[in-house]
């Protein structure tokens, strides 16, 4: 496996992160919440993944709370949603110029920052997941030219894609791209192609749902034979297994899990020091990969 740290928008980052979505299931409870961050940050979490749809601004407001403006935690937002309370699922579209505009200025406010280190444009044209429809069809161009209007006037530090096709970020290249987050696990690996590019150009992967079965139909890593022996035989979890894959599978992985449990956030962190040996890695490589396509309505 390559250094437990890699480069994120110029940033050198400990390679597991915290994916912060999941903060919301302790709206109950914000004091949990606050220390299940604060935690995360002691065990050497310095990137953390949020949004201002996760939890209706809640998720923002725990992030406010404990880092502050802190510069040493890089905070990655996303934009190309917004609530839709009472859908199907709890999200809808948000992909016009004017819309990404309005969620960089609420991620703002609600981090209470002056800029926003890295925003990913949330695109829905790959993998599981909503899709757009309607006016909600807008090209790329023209989100990137909103996109990087807003790093030009110091809102943005850098670009990041999320859910794009190959196509996509061959197209977005020239607008530097410093990240990309699409749906990718041991059982998932129809990106390979794209995960190449961001290797050669520079670019950080940054798997979501990096276990896979994040909705029901979806293969589980955790379910696969291989993973399973392979946990037992180091004396780990399955989930540790696959999220140590990932990082032995290419340099440039950066990984953001979630949880709401301060033991599997341990859990998760220590799976950055899981090493495999040849034959493992083999039977792990080996694994059938299946497409993550489930398209979801919104209404």
């Amino acid at each position: 496996m390559s250094s437990p740290t890699a480069s994120l928008a110029g940033r050198t980052v400990s390679r597991i992160g915290y994916g912060a979505m999941q903060l919301e299931r302790l709206r109950g409870n914000r004091d949990d919440a606050v220390a299940l961050l604060r935690r995360a940050v002691e065990l050497g979490v310095d990137h953390v993944d949020t949004a201002q749809f996760y939890g209706f601004g809640f998720v923002n407001d725990v992030i406010r709370e404990v880092l502050g403006t802190d510069d040493d935690v890089l905070v990655v937002t996303k934009v190309g949603a917004d609530p839709n309370p009472g859908g199907r699922v709890p999200l809808r579209p948000a992909q016009r110029p004017e819309q990404l505009r309005a969620s960089v200025e609420d991620n703002l406010r609600s981090l209470g920052v002056d800029q926003l280190a890295v925003v990913n444009l949330r695109r829905l044209d790959a993998g599981p997941g909503l899709r757009p429809h309607g006016d909600q069809l807008v090209d790329l161009d023209d989100q990137l030219a909103v996109m990087t209007a807003l790093r030009d006037e110091g809102k943005i530090g850098a670009i990041g894609l999320s859910s794009v096709t190959l196509d996509g970020l061959r197209r977005a290249l020239p607008a530097g791209i410093a990240c990309v987050q699409n749906a990718y696990s041991l059982v998932s690996r129809g990106d390979e192609d794209l995960l190449r590019l961001c290797v050669a150009e520079g670019i950080a992967w940054v798997p979501f749902f990096p276990l896979g079965g994040a909705f029901p139909g979806l293969p589980k890593v955790t379910e696969e034979s291989a993973v399973r022996a392979a946990a037992e035989a180091l004396g780990v979890t399955a989930s540790q297994v696959g999220l140590a894959w990932l990082l032995h599978h290419a340099p440039n992985v950066l990984l953001i899990p979630g949880t709401a449990d301060a033991d599997h956030l341990e859990a998760n962190v220590a799976a950055g020091g899981i090493t495999f040996d040849a034959a493992t890695l083999a039977a792990l490589d080996a694994v059938e990969s299946r497409s993550v396509d489930l398209v979801l309505d919104a209404e």
